[in-house]
């Protein structure tokens, strides 16, 4: 199993397979990094002009990991591992229920400086990309703390499940009308 660079687990064999899109690909199938950064690689950005800037993906023989600048990260709306729904409340400062989980750091493929050289990702194929899925904190402290897996059949913890619901109460809370006065307690 991958590991963090502490040396916990991140709860699955292989990142890619959780992998979604690129975050750097825009809607008609550019690559907006090499649009929008091309200073940062100018290689990378030159050969993508040279394609009207399709994503490098976009050949049917290539794979998220031939991209030298490919990251993948989530939203944190809901947990992979236990399908658990955030709830947010503006204004509220209570910790959120969903957590972006790194399953791969995009450092491993560093040079001697701790630069990381685009599209290396060496000869064994380690991982340079940053992929991130959603977590509710209590699968996550299970996957990082346990064996426990990302894809795990699991279901919500009974702890996250009351949690969830009075963050709806709140919400609903929220949504019915009182005067004021009635709240403040203005007589006036």
């Amino acid at each position: 199993m991958e590991e963090t660079p502490d040396g916990t687990p991140v709860g699955v064999d292989d990142p890619y397979e959780f992998a979604g899109r690129c975050d750097h690909l825009t809607g008609d199938g550019r690559c907006r990094f090499a649009l929008e950064r091309a200073g940062d690689d100018p290689g990378f950005a030159a050969e993508r002009r040279r394609d009207d800037y399709a994503c490098l993906v976009a050949d049917e023989d290539a794979d998220w990991r031939d991209c030298p600048h490919y990251r993948s990260t989530t939203d944190a709306k809901e947990c992979v591992r236990c399908g658990l729904t955030e709830v947010r409340i503006a204004h509220d400062e209570r910790r959120p229920l969903i957590e972006e989980h790194h399953l791969s750091y995009g450092e491993h493929g560093s040079d001697a400086d701790g630069a990381r050289e685009p599209g290396d990702c060496g000869a064994d194929r380690s991982l340079t990309h940053e992929i991130t899925v959603g977590l509710c904190r209590w699968c996550h402290t299970k996957v990082h703390r346990s064996f426990a897996r990302v894809d795990d059949d699991a279901s919500p913890d009974p702890e996250a499940v009351a949690e969830r619901e009075s963050r709806r109460s709140d919400e609903l809370g929220e949504l019915g009308f009182s005067a004021a006065s009635e709240r403040f307690g203005d007589e006036g």
